[in-house]
């Protein structure tokens, strides 16, 4: 007999808010149904299935307070900061649910509100980065070529401050991979001297035995950069 009950690729997971402590429904996909197809330069990854994205279920709403965040926030508010987001973000939210499918629109939404939530919060440089860097990707897909560059430029920045005070540090990034990012970052948003410096950097680590693969990558975009050059096609700010 034919089995017609087909597995959803979503999967409700029940989420405590670490603002207000309310719980509240949320969909994660399930990881037999995530396949990458590829990655791109700044890690983008490339889903072989375009209708099931987990990039769009990594911000958890509160649907009781509006605070937004994914599992790189920590849990502890610093004084003042609950009182901040109380007055921007709880007394001007209008109850309502991110718990079922999303679309790209919403996603984006989902990604800003934790944004947001995280500047009020003041959440490490390196969690905030990778939110503005998702942002980026989503727009990228979207094909808003402007938007894009905006939060592109503003990770940048996040993962120069995370790097500059090693907030990365206790988190699963290391420092080749943020000096990484940050070369990266630069050139595609056209600021080519810190892309040049920042590669240089990523491939020196090559001595003392760093990421092999990152190296290299840094090594091909470092050529991308030098025959742009040679043609006359860089854009430096």
């Amino acid at each position: 007999m034919e089995n017609h009950t087909e597995i959803s690729p979503f999967y409700v997971k029940k989420v405590v808010c670490i603002f207000c402590e309310k719980k509240f429904p949320t969909l994660k996909v399930r990881s037999k149904f995530v396949k990458v197809e590829n990655t791109e330069t700044d890690f983008r990854p490339i889903y072989s299935d375009s209708n099931v994205n987990p990039l769009y279920y990594n911000v958890f709403v509160c649907q009781h307070c509006g605070f937004s965040f994914t599992e790189d926030f920590s849990k502890y508010f610093a004084p003042g900061t609950r009182e901040k987001i109380q007055e921007q973000i709880t007394k001007k939210w209008v109850p309502h649910s991110f718990s079922g499918e999303r679309t790209i629109a919403q996603a984006i939404q989902s990604y800003k509100l934790a944004l947001v939530c995280g500047n009020l919060k003041n959440e490490k440089f390196i969690a905030r980065a990778g939110l503005a860097l998702r942002i980026g990707w989503l727009y990228r897909t979207l094909q808003n070529k402007e938007q894009e560059i905006r939060f592109l430029k503003i990770a940048r920045d996040l993962y120069m401050d995370s790097y500059s005070t090693e907030d990365y540090l206790s988190t699963g990034m290391s420092g080749i991979r943020v000096m990484y990012l940050i070369a990266e970052l630069s050139r595609r948003i056209g600021d080519i001297s810190n892309a040049t410096r920042f590669f240089s950097r990523v491939i020196e680590n090559q001595r003392h035995g760093g990421e092999p693969k990152i190296i290299e990558m840094a090594k091909e975009q470092w050529k991308i950069i030098r025959e742009e050059r040679n043609q006359g096609n860089v854009i430096t700010e």
